[in-house]
């Protein structure tokens, strides 16, 4: 009996040692383990960005020194239908909500509503991506490629789809090209655009509702999600999957969520939300991803960005999310509750330090803003001329904030 004992012992601390790790960054990451931060700046150290609702992913252009956001504006239509939290309740109301492409002014922090030209239909907004148009010159013109949540009866849930526009920098209106559809397509999250015929998607769930994406949610071994690589001809408008080729760029991974362009033309961001990890892709001469490295962070991330001041050499990732993601499931119908937010800022370090180097940029509660799925820094310019900047201008925003937020940090 002692020694039955002696090895029940040994087994379970060798399951302690084997499986304690893992299991103490699972729920670390999806903030079971976590208090929710307080807020640490006061109403006067924050500038809120009016008329920036439910705007869930934005972007910095540096030739305009702009950023772009993709907004749902209308609360009924976030609570009421998000496939990306498996929200279906009212895909009547889906159908008729109308999100809107925005163009912020860092200077200002004045939100400018781009009017749609050739566009008057369902636009339930998520993740977007800006790229210059090669046809012009300094990127005075851009094509922006936006994920559209549209609900179709025939589909499981929604026909999600991406819409391509093309805007002119200064023109108050956006200009709607063709709508793009693929069944690889589905549960898209967010775009990455290598031109403008030439855009990765993720699926950021297998499964589209029910027990099962909820094990995706919360097992890092559920790698079930993949990138996908779809060609474009943009000469064909009317139909939605006509000239469309798409394949599978990058399989076997978890929770594939927030796509970013990186330090290279080549490289790719692709954050595991759920995983709280980081992967650093290069795109190989075939159009498929492989990942090169890796940043894991302490929290669940949404879209990564990828920040570089070339006046001081500043740069890094800077990597959103939520604080206690395990709240999620509970808050995600309810207009008046708070979740509270993370924003790391990642940086490679020389040897013998760690690899790569991470602190907290920014933390609230959820009373100055509610969710953080995209953050963007945009360098501050000193009185010198920015010569020696050492601030920037930290822009946040969440699927289900209120408004965009901005505050001043130390790089």
């Amino acid at each position: 009996m002692r020694f039955l004992f002696s090895i029940t012992g040994i087994l379970l601390a060798y399951a302690a040692y084997v499986l304690g790790p893992p299991l103490h960054r699972r729920l670390t990451v999806l903030g079971v383990l976590r208090h929710a931060p307080l807020s640490t700046l006061s109403a006067d150290e924050i500038v809120v960005i009016q008329d920036t609702t439910h705007c869930e992913d934005v972007h910095y252009y540096a030739p305009s020194g702009t950023l772009f956001a993709a907004c749902e504006d209308d609360p009924k239509t976030r609570f009421g239908w998000f496939p990306p939290l498996a929200t279906f309740d009212d895909p009547e109301l889906g159908k008729r909500g109308r999100g809107s492409i925005h163009v912020i002014d860092p200077k200002t922090m004045k939100s400018q509503r781009l009017s749609f030209e050739n566009f008057d239909t369902t636009f339930v907004t998520h993740g977007i991506d800006v790229i210059p148009d090669p046809e012009q010159n300094d990127g005075k013109a851009v094509y922006i490629f936006a994920i559209n949540h549209v609900p179709d009866e025939t589909l499981p849930k929604a026909r999600s789809q991406i819409e391509v526009f093309h805007h002119v920098i200064g023109s108050p209106s956006i200009r709607h090209i063709r709508s793009v559809w693929h069944p690889l397509l589905r549960t898209p999250n967010d775009v990455y655009a290598s031109s403008p015929t030439s855009v990765y998607a993720t699926n950021d769930h297998h499964y589209t509702d029910g027990m099962l994406r909820l094990i995706e949610d919360v097992y890092s071994g559920a790698k079930w999600t993949d990138t996908v690589l779809l060609r474009i001809d943009l000469r064909i408008t009317a139909d939605s999957a006509a000239g469309v080729v798409g394949s599978v760029a990058l399989d076997r991974m978890h929770n594939n969520n927030g796509l970013a362009h990186g330090r290279s033309p080549k490289e790719i961001l692709i954050a595991s939300a759920t995983g709280g990890v980081l992967s650093i892709g290069e795109i190989l001469p075939n159009g498929n991803i492989t990942v090169v490295d890796s940043i894991e962070a302490d929290s669940v991330i949404d879209n990564p960005s990828y920040f570089h001041d070339p006046s001081t050499g500043a740069r890094g990732f800077v990597l959103p999310g939520i604080a206690k993601a395990v709240d999620l499931d509970h808050t995600k119908r309810d207009p008046d509750a708070t979740n509270s937010v993370m924003v790391w800022f990642a940086w490679e370090q020389q040897a013998p330090l760690p690899r790569w180097g991470q602190r907290l940029l920014f933390e609230d509660d959820g009373s100055k803003i509610r969710s953080a799925s995209a953050a963007v820094l945009v360098p501050i310019d000193d009185a010198t001329g920015g010569k020696e900047q050492r601030q920037a201008w930290l822009f946040v925003t969440g699927f289900q904030s209120l408004n965009m937020i901005a505050v001043k940090v130390d790089l």
